[in-house]
């Protein structure tokens, strides 16, 4: 009899006591007539015969789940071969566990037994060894485990590469073609990102509904899961298929596209109060904000903070208070990829408990930033994470823009190591009548210098922007065409107006000071975007470029995704 796990007795089976010949002559049988371990030839008149259980052979098998020939022993002869008579000494290989066995023999326990190869850092006792690791491989290399170069491919066909494809192989199956109308973000990065052209505005990072694109650790966009080639990043990239201008009439008529545009109205203005000594030139835009806020016109001003990191490095923030303002008044040369910050779960511990859609914000940014938010804001989808954020924005402020600057060439290049100044040595910075002015903590000027001397740091696809004074925004402020202290105030819209009347009792303004100023500076800007511009300037052409309309005029490749983009 045999003892199961659970203590049950199991009839033995009528082949049982064949022994070791009966059994040395199974195994010598051809795989189809082999019977099963542990079940019994039946023939038609054994109506008796049963069947261990399963767990009654394996409670009894010594050597454990290892061992399947030791487990077929103990269902074919009871004790694993031999009975309550034998002599254990002459058969060690099939002796009892004294723990287990219940035929009162005294066996010696045998050591565990491995098929294969073995246990890894266990000893022959099974005992826990000390333990080795393999080196991890090099980053694209094969891992090396038998101490030979693993990077030999041995039986390759001639001719044959087994190098990954790229994703060109999808064209070559089947005979199967890019769509007409798909375009990819791999269009975006061959023809702008690459080409040194992205304003880092944020825009194709907002537009993209599969949240595939995010920011990169160069401040550049990047494609951070599958692309679906919706082309909706490409529509919307101000420097890739968003026609800018045409973008201009949509938002002001058909007059916002000459001089400095079509106004409502405009002033010199600035901000009474103590405060101001941090703003740039009147704080006309940290009293809009605050007024705005104060009102409760808004939740939240999506503004430029400085990085905690990295001195003089702008940084996107959502302000909800007066102090937040205050706080980052002033102007930071370098662009925040701002519409690719709203994602409103990002500033959720600093938003009122109130639902999404019912968030009202106000942007400040580049012309080309508001242009992006325009033209978003013109058509009904679902832009995912960053859809009620877009939705959100109900006040726009420009400001006053001829070019913004890579970070790391401005400061790091430009001023510490041409200049010998340290970004921790700079109190503020100002942009104005053509000359880069950099001032120490106690206001004295350590730089002044005509504007062109920094070029090379400025962000390249600027050079392709005519939009100096923001066509498409509720308010422009800027310094240009009014004294020191003061504020050029441009009013464009009915959204506009409403914040300037809530803000007026706040300032001391009078008309603009000088015209003249900010539209020869327009007239200077487009004409330089005019000269760096690849495909024809037209307010009244569509407002999406095809991708290859504009691969025609910028010579970029066709289709990149299917050479080795």
């Amino acid at each position: 009899m045999g003892t199961d796990s659970e203590g049950e007795r199991s009839e033995p089976s009528k082949e049982a006591s064949g022994g070791a010949a009966s059994r040395e002559d199974e195994r010598s049988e051809s795989s189809e007539e082999r019977a099963f371990p542990g079940v019994p030839d039946v023939g038609e008149d054994d109506e008796n015969v049963s069947v261990p259980p399963t767990q009654s052979a394996r409670s009894h098998d010594h050597q454990g789940a290892d061992a399947p020939s030791k487990a077929f022993d103990a269902q074919q002869g009871g004790h694993g071969g031999h009975d309550h008579g034998h002599d254990h000494a002459d058969d060690e290989s099939e002796s009892c566990s004294p723990q287990t066995c219940t035929c009162g023999a005294q066996t010696e326990q045998k050591q565990p037994v491995t098929d294969g190869g073995g246990v890894a850092n266990v000893d022959e006792n099974g005992s826990l060894g000390d333990l080795k690791f393999t080196e991890p491989a090099a980053e694209g290399t094969s891992q090396d485990i038998e101490g030979t170069d693993p990077t030999p491919r041995i039986g390759v066909p001639e001719g044959v590469s087994l190098d990954t494809p790229d994703y060109s192989i999808r064209s070559q199956m089947n005979d199967i073609e890019t769509p007409d109308e798909k375009t990819w973000f791999m269009e975006l990065d061959e023809a702008v990102i690459d080409e040194g052209r992205c304003i880092q505005c944020g825009t194709c990072v907002a537009a993209c509904p599969s949240d595939s694109i995010g920011i990169g650790d160069d401040d550049l966009p990047e494609l951070v899961k599958m692309c679906t080639g919706c082309s909706l990043c490409w529509d919307f990239c101000p420097r890739g298929g968003l026609r800018y201008e045409r973008q201009w009439k949509i938002t002001g008529g058909d007059d916002n596209v000459k001089g400095a545009g079509d106004p409502i109205t405009e002033f010199s203005a600035k901000v009474e109060d103590d405060w101001t000594d941090g703003a740039q030139d009147g704080g006309v835009v940290t009293g809009v904000l605050s007024t705005l806020l104060e009102k409760g016109e808004i939740d939240g001003a999506l503004i430029a903070t400085e990085s905690d990191e990295e001195a003089w490095k702008a940084e996107s923030y959502l302000a909800t208070s007066h102090e937040d303002l205050i706080e980052n008044a002033g102007t930071i040369y370098n662009q925040t990829m701002a519409l690719g910050n709203l994602d409103l779960s990002k500033w959720e511990h600093k938003l009122p408990d109130k639902s999404w859609d019912e968030m009202s914000l106000a942007l400040v940014g580049t012309p080309c930033e508001i242009e992006g938010i325009r033209a978003l804001q013109d058509f009904e989808w679902d832009y995912q994470k960053q859809n009620e954020g877009v939705r959100a924005v109900d006040y726009t402020i420009a400001l006053m823009c001829t070019k913004n600057f890579n970070y790391h060439s401005l400061m790091g290049e430009m001023l510490e190591e041409q200049r010998g100044i340290s970004p921790d040595e700079i109190g503020k910075m100002d942009v104005l009548h053509g000359k880069m002015m950099v001032y120490g903590h106690d206001g004295e000027m350590i730089v002044e210098e005509d504007i062109e001397n920094f070029h090379d740091a400025a962000l390249k696809g600027c050079d392709e922007c005519a939009d100096f004074t923001g066509y498409a925004a509720d308010i422009t402020v800027g310094s240009v065409g009014s004294s020191d202290e003061y504020s050029s105030v441009i009013v464009r819209t009915e959204q506009g107006m409403n914040a300037w009347e809530l803000t007026e009792p706040n300032l001391d303004y009078h008309d603009l000071e000088d015209r003249g100023a900010i539209g020869g500076l327009q007239s200077w800007d487009k004409k330089k975007a005019f000269e760096s511009l690849q495909r024809p300037f037209d307010p009244d052409a569509p407002r999406f470029i095809d991708y290859t309309d504009h691969a025609e005029n910028y010579g970029t490749a066709l289709n990149p995704h299917d050479t080795g983009h």
